[in-house]
């Protein structure tokens, strides 16, 4: 890998996001908008903070899936990637580029979501605030990861937006933010154990509800953290290089 080649990259998509407001204004605020409206649905301080961390995890991770699945399929079906691999860059020089810049974007449009439900929506955290950023943070990752594999498989956005249903959906419903987990049926609770998503709600729920930072919090950012780095690897090995 390359670090010039790689910031070069996420130079490249910043100044692109930059040039496309509307964009740029659905990765910053929307989260942060739902976040607002389920703190007036409810009506609650008590029941907010009790729903509004795991969902501080999810609204971030299915709006990254969505932004880096439908711009990363742009520039595949536009030929730029095509024309970048011809050129003396790894593939991971190249996702690395994508990583960092919707990285960057990311940790804003958490700070952002976090500082005005911690300040203003009344959500309390027993513990640190620091790590309820890293855990959110690497829920957007984790959508910008599998935004940027399922790209490969979609021809159309529309198409790319259908993946929602297939690797999202499923793991929002079962990532014990409607159902504990342990309530759930021994197939849905299997199922549940092989999805990112549930990790990192459980990260979530567990920062919030106490101030220890234990074992089993480091083994769930372990497992969000391997699963985005596994879906960058797959994404990766989906680049093909072709001389001009």
């Amino acid at each position: 890998m390359s670090a010039s080649i790689t910031l070069a990259t996420t130079r490249r998509i910043l100044n692109q996001l930059r040039h496309d407001p509307r964009t740029v204004v659905m990765l910053v605020l929307v989260p942060t908008l739902l976040m607002v409206l389920l703190r007036f649905v409810f009506n609650s301080a008590v029941v907010f903070s009790h729903v509004a961390p795991a969902l501080l995890g999810v609204f971030p991770f299915v709006i990254m899936f969505l932004i880096a699945s439908i711009t990363t399929l742009r520039e595949r079906t536009t030929g730029t990637l095509e024309r970048l691999m011809t050129m003396p860059l790894g593939k991971f020089d190249l996702l690395a580029g994508y990583a960092l810049a919707f990285g960057l974007v990311a940790v804003v449009q958490v700070l952002v979501a976090a500082a005005v439900s911690l300040w203003w929506l009344g959500l309390t955290v027993q513990g640190s605030v620091w790590s309820l950023l890293l855990i959110t943070a690497l829920d957007a990752l984790l959508g910008m990861a599998l935004g940027l594999f399922v790209s490969a498989f979609a021809t159309t956005e529309f198409q790319a937006i259908q993946f929602m249903p297939v690797f999202v959906l499923p793991q929002a419903l079962l990532c014990g933010l409607f159902q504990p987990r342990s309530e759930m049926g021994w197939l849905l609770n299997w199922l549940s154990d092989v999805m990112p998503l549930s990790y990192a709600v459980e990260a979530l729920q567990q920062v919030t509800g106490g101030a220890e930072w234990t074992a089993t919090l480091t083994r769930n950012l372990l497992v969000v953290l391997g699963c985005a780095l596994l879906a960058l690897a797959l994404g990766a090995a989906t680049l093909r290089r072709r001389t001009p």
